[in-house]
């Protein structure tokens, strides 16, 4: 895998060109017409992501679903099943970014939840921004305030661009990069405060709260599921073709390790450690839809004074708190989404009620899927492990120094990319490829790892012709990312515990994901096979609302699901 070598001087536009050209052609989108579209616009525009959902889960629970909640996406919209999140490292940050800008890692700059800054070696945290607080609550070095990072804009800043900032771009979720990463540069953000429990927003988007929020928070709405129960919600038969819990759940049981859950904390009253422990199970997310529609009251969405459109983002956390803990195959999992479908019917019959579903535009997807367990993947025959990254870079540093004779080559492990220490090696005269295919031959025989791709590689475009591969390059940064790249085994993932799983493959049950959107006047209902990307949703959302697509937008407008 030797990479073709060339002068580094000479990158410039001619290089970007053939990466850009590279980038966009994993998939073939078809060519199409864009259809005129009809003369009224929605008045409210819901943007749904289910934080860990893969598109599987769908599928396989489909039946058990009530009427109002997937299922009526399923039968009154358009649902794609072959959609993905066209990126190889599939994390919760950076599948927030490609949902409204259309954009991909390697222009939007959000290459993961965290990542280690190249020059200083410091973390940096994705919404990090250190100028900002939380408006009302204790904010600690690092924590999520603002969208300074994300190098792109999205549809709401455009729609509010469009609009002289009448139109209203609300975002809400448990987790800060969910709610802030779908609200841009100019819509607004609010996300659970885990040391609270309240929804809490910051001094970026605001230097006092909205009086229907302070309301709302002084009710205390998190603190009545205080020594709530989670119980199965369906009969126990219904479970039945679920892992058994002794699989995914190594050891004896132990309290809340697995069905029924209690919560509630050593204090004996809500505090920090409840609050926290709400985020695995289906409270959270019940919160969170009552929260929006705090938000849909308070601030008037879809009611627009001006008769502009709005955007309501609401992402959903806690379906990848479970999934981490237990696998998509548990019954928790199971039972999580199951409940999830109740509450969006609840929440969908609101919206029905207050704004009208005729004049909303609902759309559902998420942010990436997920792996099984390797418990669970070895259970049934597959090669699954995890892989210590602190291993992996001793291992690799060993190797470098009697190969180089040069102590401590790699600086970090920022997954699934390898930071060199390129400083070093030029005092002894040796070039820097000789070090990346060094680091790329060695990985190569590592067990758990499949690929992997150097910097000379990735920013000459010169990567091999195949998904994996192209993936790979369209989550790879070339000024924020590390020099060699790390492409795993199929349910390999860089890790250390001994229960629960991960994602962030390139792998398909980590990129394909729900793709529905509902909308009588605009869309046409239908399963949709045609692919289709989580990028394709900016510049569709743009082409209704009738906007300009996002900057960085590379994806297209999915017109045969249009009416």
């Amino acid at each position: 895998m030797s990479p073709v070598s060339f002068k580094r001087r000479l990158l410039g536009a001619s290089i970007s060109a053939a990466i850009c050209a590279a980038l966009i052609q994993p998939y073939a989108h078809a060519a199409t017409t864009v259809k005129e579209i009809p003369p009224t616009k929605p008045k409210l525009v819901v943007v749904l992501v289910v934080d860990g959902l893969p598109q599987e889960q769908i599928q396989r629970y489909r039946d058990q679903f009530g009427e109002g909640g997937f299922k009526r996406l399923l039968t009154q919209g358009a649902w794609y099943s072959d959609a993905h999140q066209a990126h190889g490292v599939t994390l919760t940050a950076v599948g927030h970014s490609a949902v409204l800008t259309g954009a991909y890692p390697y222009q939007h700059g959000i290459i993961g939840n965290n990542w280690i800054d190249p020059t200083t070696l410091a973390n940096v945290y994705c919404t990090e921004d250190s100028r900002y607080t939380y408006l009302g609550e204790d904010t600690k070095a690092g924590d999520g305030t603002s969208p300074a990072n994300l190098k792109v804009n999205t549809v709401g800043d455009e729609l509010r661009y469009a609009t002289g900032k009448q139109s209203k771009v609300i975002t809400v979720s448990g987790k800060d990069r969910g709610a802030i990463l779908l609200a841009g540069k100019t819509g607004t953000a609010y996300m659970m405060m885990k040391k609270s429990g309240n929804f809490a927003s910051s001094t970026y988007y605001m230097q006092s709260y909205p009086a229907w929020r302070e309301q709302y928070v002084a009710g205390k709405p998190q603190d009545k599921y205080y020594g709530q129960r989670w119980n199965l919600l369906l009969d126990e038969k219904a479970y039945a073709n679920d892992a058994n819990d002794s699989v995914i759940i190594p050891g004896a049981p132990k309290a809340n390790d697995r069905l029924p859950m209690i919560y509630a904390s050593s204090s004996g009253k809500p505090d920090p450690e409840y609050y926290e422990s709400l985020f695995t199970g289906p409270f959270v997310d019940e919160m969170t839809l009552e929260f929006a529609k705090a938000a849909v009251d308070g601030e008037k969405l879809g009611a627009n004074p001006a008769g502009v459109p709005d955007i309501l983002g609401v992402s959903l956390s806690s379906h990848d708190y479970v999934n981490h803990r237990w696998g998509p195959e548990s019954r928790m999992s199971h039972d999580h989404l199951q409940r999830l479908d109740r509450m969006l019917a609840k929440f969908f019959d609101y919206l029905d009620k207050k704004v009208g579903l005729d004049n909303s535009l609902v759309l559902l997807t998420a942010d990436h899927g997920f792996p099984n367990t390797p418990e669970f993947a070895r259970d049934h025959q597959l090669d699954a492990a995890r892989i210590d990254g602190k291993e992996l870079v001793n291992a690799l540093n060993l190797h470098l120094q009697n190969k180089f004779g040069i102590d401590k080559l790699v600086k970090k492990l920022s997954a699934p990319t390898v930071l060199l220490d390129y400083a070093k090696l030029e005092t002894k005269g040796l070039k820097r490829e000789d070090l990346e295919n060094a680091v790329a031959q060695f990985v190569l025989k590592y067990p758990g790892i499949a690929d992997a791709y150097t910097r000379t590689q990735l920013e000459s475009g010169n990567v091999p012709n195949n998904r994996i591969a192209k993936l790979m390059q369209r989550g790879w940064n070339r000024q924020v990312s590390g020099d060699v790249m790390i492409v795993l085994k199929p349910y390999w993932y860089f890790g250390s515990d001994d229960h629960g799983t991960s994602h962030g493959s390139p792998y398909r049950y980590d990129t394909n994901v729900p793709l529905m959107i509902m909308g009588k006047p605009w869309i046409k209902p239908g399963n949709y096979g045609h692919y289709a990307e989580v990028v394709d949703i900016a510049p569709t959302l743009a082409h209704l609302l009738r906007v300009r697509s996002p900057a960085g937008t590379e994806g297209r407008v999915l017109v045969e699901a249009l009416k």
